[in-house]
């Protein structure tokens, strides 16, 4: 075991990974202090991220051993010398940034580095990124700045050409079905309809292999294209899907948003009869804009999987429409695809799904949800 083993199908970044490791052990110039890791969603860009950070703290050779002290405290998030920022809301402010510099300036304080695992740095305001700039262009000789966002393009120029890019690529099925048979003891069959389903996304295949109610969801999505037949049909399917997104972001950040609340009443004091102490009204204030940002977040991140489901719908389509040598996606809906691919022209799935991609550009930039997903549903029904 190294604690390499979960980077499925990234044999190429495995071995760039642990040729920086030896560098940095021998003092070589194969290691440097900012690091990019991009990839899609469910690629293991974190996962990547967090095992380099493992491997550079471990006290064992070969480095990243997964047993001792350094590797088992990285990956389970609790070493003195690593902080991971995980950005909650739809930003990460420059205040939080600023903060999160003088922190990183901080010597080690038993490992060999001081390490920055920033998740989501593709959130970081303009002013964010600016702060981060300095901090990357003088780090202290220690510190070790692992950045993580979807694409290079997704942060400023001046930030990605001071980082060594590391760049991973859709796990294939095929992996993604024998990690979830062999380290999550799924049954093949549920394994590969899953991995085929989350088309390389490792967590969102766990997600749909451990929970029916994940699978019946996906299912209702893709049931989507036959209930177009005519613009109430479009209109209300595109309300079902809004509301589907905001009960599974209030399920998932309900109880996380009362705990805090409870927490941070608790840490200001709060009277046995519920009263607050003055002056705290400004921090209750602060901890509920966050936690709005992040219900926000969650809400859009699960209508984006609602996208990608529909959008894969339509691209089995197309590929039986061309007769395309290549796995189909949703392969327990074959007579319903191949109906689609007889009715619609080629070019007819091709604006589907560039309505699709429409509607994900336009929640990125904070269009309302039901307006994007209404007039998207009303182009898959004529497009």
């Amino acid at each position: 075991m190294t604690v390499f083993d979960d980077l499925v199908g990234q044999g190429p970044v495995v071995a760039q990974l642990q040729a920086a490791v030896t560098a940095a052990r021998q003092g070589s110039g194969g290691m440097t202090h900012a690091w990019l890791f991009t990839g899609p969603p469910g690629s293991g860009r974190e996962t990547a991220a967090t095992a380099f950070a493992a491997a550079l703290q471990c006290a064992e050779e070969p480095a990243g051993c997964g047993y001792c002290a350094g590797c088992h405290q990285v990956l389970q998030g609790t070493h003195a010398d690593l902080e991971v920022v995980r950005p909650q809301g739809l930003s990460y402010s420059v205040k939080e940034t600023r903060e999160l510099v003088l922190r990183a300036a901080s010597s080690p304080s038993g490992g060999r580095w001081r390490i920055v695992l920033f998740e989501g740095a593709d959130r970081a305001t303009e002013a964010a990124a600016n702060a981060l700039l300095k901090a990357i262009e003088e780090p202290p000789p220690r510190t070790v700045w692992l950045l993580c966002a979807p694409s290079p393009d997704d942060l400023v120029m001046t930030i990605r050409s001071r980082c060594r890019l590391v760049t991973l690529r859709t796990p294939p099925a095929d992996a993604v079905t024998d990690l979830l048979v062999q380290r999550d003891g799924v049954e093949y069959e549920l394994a590969s309809a899953s991995a085929r389903a989350a088309q390389g996304d490792i967590g969102r295949a766990r997600q749909l292999a451990s929970d029916g109610s994940a699978r019946q969801r996906r299912q209702e999505i893709l049931s989507v294209p036959a209930r177009l037949t005519a613009v109430g049909p479009a209109v209300m399917a595109a309300e079902a899907l809004v509301k589907a997104a905001e009960a599974e972001a209030k399920a998932l950040t309900e109880e996380l948003n009362e705990s805090e609340t409870a927490a941070m009443r608790q840490a200001l004091g709060e009277s046995a009869k519920g009263r607050m102490p003055r002056g705290t009204a400004g921090a209750m204030k602060e901890l509920e804009d966050r936690q709005k940002s992040r219900t926000t977040r969650t809400k859009r991140d699960a209508l984006d999987r609602t996208l990608l489901d529909l959008a894969s719908f339509y691209r089995d389509v197309l590929t039986l429409r061309f007769g395309a040598s290549v796995p189909l996606v949703n392969a327990d809906r074959l007579p319903e695809l191949q109906a689609h691919a007889r009715k619609l022209p080629a070019e007819a799935v091709i604006r589907r799904l560039d309505a699709i991609m429409d509607c994900r550009r336009r929640l990125a930039v904070n269009v309302n949800p039901l307006l994007a997903v209404e007039a998207m549903m009303l182009e898959l029904r004529t497009g």
